[in-house]
């Protein structure tokens, strides 16, 4: 595919790499020579020096005939207005990247919507849905990020009792609330009506907030045991672990050095304990009981202040260590040192940028761990054969579920008598054997 890369930071520079070692066609625009200069000695790319904001470089770049534009710059409101160049004048699809909550925060303005982007992407949001599924559960699915925050998961351990012994669509779940799969011992798949649920069944469910909390009664399910989970740092990709992690199942406490952003946590996280206090002074981690927590997640914006902090938690008895490394020369040893995983922004933002290279109907496909299971997103295109129809009435084989709809700034899951449109984003999760016979289905003739 052709990809066209605004900025060659660190971030920008990783994913150029990683794209030409994939083979892929790479151009890159900076507006620092130097930078310039530097990638175009070390990779095999179309280096352009100039600004991303200026419709004369994007066209010199080949803009109008690129799959991909990814703007990565370090500044917010250029990514945002590249990006939404770049889709004007011809590019496939378009990716910003985006620091400040702002600008995706649907409930003043949506942004991506106004400036015709695909998508907004945040390396701290990302960094932080993959830290809320690892403390969750490894095989769990998130669907937060493809819903705009309008769905939420939970994961369920199911006890016998009402729930157990009957199919599944027997047990008079609202329309709008869907099991999504069921993890038995080592074997994962996608949930289906026929589907009878045992003992000890790990299923993954997904709705909307009120409902899950409504019926999570009515399910006779119990649920995962309580969490204790300490965040050391409370920058954005701590804020918004804080968030995805929001249920009755996670009892959190979030240090934060900086008494004002203390505050701001407090008044946005109120079920969330928030200490003013220095993550990485020993004294304090004893004081607030740190080798008492399940989780400690270390993510001060500082390799060096993360590894110290998840050593020191480690030592204290604390049972899981995460932390944010960046270098990748910290990767081989931090494992040495007790922390059990070590996650690199860039590498998250990199294995979404991968999972963007699809052409067609398909936007994004991820594979979960198991290998068996899919989450695919897919642009219903015209001429599509979903169009027209109920999802009742289509053929659609089992081990595939809808599991979000997006049509416009609304998200949804789309039930039984429910359609799809062009220009709907859908979200499905879709067994490995079926895969390529679901997404056809999405492409236009």
């Amino acid at each position: 595919m052709r990809v066209l890369i605004l900025g060659a930071g660190t971030v920008g520079t990783s994913i150029a790499d990683l794209l030409c070692h994939n083979g892929h066609s790479v151009a890159v625009v900076d507006q620092s020579a130097a930078r310039i200069k530097e990638i175009n000695d070390n990779l095999d790319v179309r280096a352009i020096t100039g600004s991303a904001s200026q419709s004369s470089v994007l066209f010199q770049a080949g803009v109008a005939s690129v799959d991909v534009c990814l703007a990565v710059t370090g500044s917010d409101e250029v990514n945002i207005m590249a990006a939404s160049m770049a889709k004007a004048m011809g590019a496939g699809r378009t990716i910003a990247r985006v620091y400040a909550p702002v600008f995706r925060d649907l409930s003043t303005f949506d942004y991506q919507r106004h400036f015709g982007i695909d998508r907004m992407l945040s390396l701290e949001h990302l960094t932080a849905l993959e830290l809320a599924r690892e403390i969750r559960n490894p095989s769990s699915v998130i669907l937060e990020h493809f819903a705009r925050g309008a769905i939420e998961v939970h994961d369920i351990v199911v006890h016998k009792g009402p729930a157990t012994g009957r199919p599944i669509r027997e047990l008079g779940f609202p329309g709008k609330l869907r099991i999504g799969s069921i993890q038995r011992g080592k074997k994962m798949w996608i949930a289906g009506g026929e589907d009878i649920l045992e003992d000890e069944d790990h299923i993954v469910v997904f709705g909307y907030p009120e409902q899950l909390d409504e019926y999570s009664a009515y399910w006779s399910c119990r649920k995962l045991p309580q969490v204790n989970v300490t965040i050391a740092g409370g920058g954005e990709t701590g804020l918004h672990l804080a968030r995805s992690l929001r249920s009755s199942r996670f009892h959190i406490t979030l240090l934060e050095s900086d008494l004002k952003r203390s505050e701001l946590l407090a008044a946005q996280l109120p079920s969330v304990k928030v200490l003013n206090c220095d993550a990485t002074d020993k004294n304090v981690m004893e004081e607030e009981n740190v080798g008492q927590t399940d989780v400690f997640v270390a993510c001060t914006g500082d390799d060096e202040n993360n590894i110290m902090a998840g050593v020191e938690a480690k030592d204290m008895g604390a049972e899981r260590i995460f932390a944010i490394v960046g270098r990748p020369d910290y990767a081989n040893i931090v494992g040495r040192l007790g922390i059990n995983r070590a996650v690199s922004e860039r590498e998250v933002m990199a294995k979404q940028i991968l999972g963007y290279m699809n052409t067609g109907s398909v936007i994004s496909r991820a594979q979960l761990p198991g290998g068996s299971v899919w989450v695919c997103e897919v642009e219903v295109q015209s001429g599509a054969d979903v169009i027209g129809q109920t999802i009742a009435k289509m053929d659609v084989p089992s081990g595939c579920i809808f599991a979000t709809r997006v049509r416009g700034d609304q998200a949804a899951i789309p039930g039984a008598d429910d359609s799809f449109e062009v220009g709907d984003n859908v979200v499905i999760l879709v067994e490995d054997h079926i895969i390529n016979g679901v997404l056809s289905m999405f492409s236009g003739h």
